[in-house]
């Protein structure tokens, strides 16, 4: 190599940031399911005698008002949180990339009516059309699902049909339709490379929005209501004793913040 050679440093496949994301939802992960493995305690199961009772040696992060396991509440609402969040980044992103591509592909009429269907729900507040719909079914946690999902699909929409529509004027899928291959080869070699990235890192923060929706409506009684675990839920029945238990409190918090960040530092891009 001469003094003028010279190569053009390239971006980590996983940056330390993703990594730091990633080490926290697995750590989260395991706290949320390894109770389900080793038989943990009922998070339903109360002991007055135990109301608001420190952490011990036993259990770790004490009880609440009514003498029940924080940490089995906490893992609970960890898992209820994860699922509907999972769930619903996964329903609106499969529906709203497919429609976006096929938005692009066909363009005309196609385009203008599907792009229509996604500003009308891009119109409407999103928290607005989920409490309408909990309205409807109150206490269902596949009502607040539906409601996410329906907020979030047009994200992933827009996205794949601006990021789509350049693409199929390029050089290459012009060749592969000359060519004669399909619409199926060309979504899988020229299409989905450029899409998935994006679509990932949107579906990390797609992830993280739905679960502050989740907390805020638990927050406010709406959706998944106690007895059920649930972090916004479990914060509003323990403020009264945030004086004097604020390490009950302080638990639903903190799991917030911290699934939150662990999906804002999976999605951040690295930065040079």
């Amino acid at each position: 190599m001469t003094a003028f050679d010279y190569t053009a440093p390239t971006e980590a496949r996983w940056p330390p940031r993703r990594l730091a994301g990633l080490a926290i939802l697995a750590g989260l992960l395991v706290f949320a399911f390894l109770p389900l493995l080793i038989g943990g305690e009922d998070p339903l199961k109360q002991s007055l005698r135990l109301s608001l009772q420190g952490p011990t040696v036993s259990n770790w992060f004490g009880y609440d008002h009514l003498g029940r396991s924080m940490h089995a509440r906490l893992s609970a609402a960890l898992r209820l949180s994860l699922g509907l969040a999972g769930l619903s980044v996964l329903t609106a992103m499969i529906p709203g990339a497919l429609l976006g591509a096929a938005a692009a592909w066909s363009g005309g009429f196609v385009d203008r009516a599907i792009g229509a269907v996604s500003e009308a729900f891009l119109a409407l507040p999103g928290l607005l059309l989920v409490l309408m719909l909990t309205a409807i079914v109150p206490d269902s946690a596949a009502m607040l699902y539906l409601g996410i999902s329906l907020v979030l699909w047009v994200e992933y929409f827009r996205i794949t049909r601006a990021l789509t529509k350049p693409l199929l004027a390029s050089p290459a899928v012009e060749a592969s339709r000359l060519l004669g291959f399909g619409p199926i080869y060309i979504l899988r070699r020229h299409l989905w490379p450029e899409i998935a990235p994006v679509l990932l890192t949107v579906g990390a923060y797609g992830a993280a929005s739905a679960m502050m929706a989740i907390a805020a409506l638990g927050f406010v009684s709406v959706g998944v209501r106690p007895p059920t675990p649930e972090l916004g839920a479990m914060m509003i029945e323990l403020l009264p004793y945030y004086e004097e238990a604020p390490h009950a409190i302080l638990q639903p918090i903190a799991t917030i913040f911290l699934i939150v960040l662990a999906l804002q530092l999976i999605g951040a891009k690295n930065k040079p």
